[in-house]
């Protein structure tokens, strides 16, 4: 299956989204594109220490914390930052996981491939949102 036709029944079938780096700013992207993707429908669990809630959900310090089924891992941090959430994402069996558009860790991204993980890396959820899910 083509990589657009997969990314389009993602987000046809995926409902909650892990959102790492998730700001409760609104002026911040991550809030932009969280609350659009909200908006839509899915439900959005931020995944950030600092911050208590965010879009009106509770939020989490890790990914292992969060207490229910996660179809994507949306990550909004530095490319550093990618291999600890990959990890974290393997050890829970996360099915998808999302680098926005500027975050990208080849390494990181293979070895989620490899643990039978479908990775989309440099895009935006939203953008691809529009374009692929309507």
């Amino acid at each position: 299956m083509p990589k657009a036709e997969k990314i389009a029944e993602l987000l046809r079938s995926a409902k909650t989204i892990a959102v790492v780096g998730l700001s409760n700013n609104p002026a911040r992207t991550s809030n932009g594109v969280s609350a659009y993707m909200q908006s839509q429908g899915y439900r959005i669990i931020p995944v950030n220490p600092a911050i208590s809630e965010a879009l009106g959900e509770k939020a989490y310090p890790t990914l292992s914390e969060v207490p229910e089924k996660i179809d994507i891992v949306n990550v909004f941090r530095r490319p550093e930052h990618v291999p600890e959430v990959v990890d974290e994402a393997i050890r829970l069996g996360v099915p998808a996981i999302w680098m926005q558009e500027g975050v990208v860790h080849e390494a990181a991204a293979e070895k989620a491939r490899q643990a039978g993980i479908f990775v989309v890396m440099n895009r935006c959820i939203l953008k691809e949102h529009g374009r692929l899910a309507r």
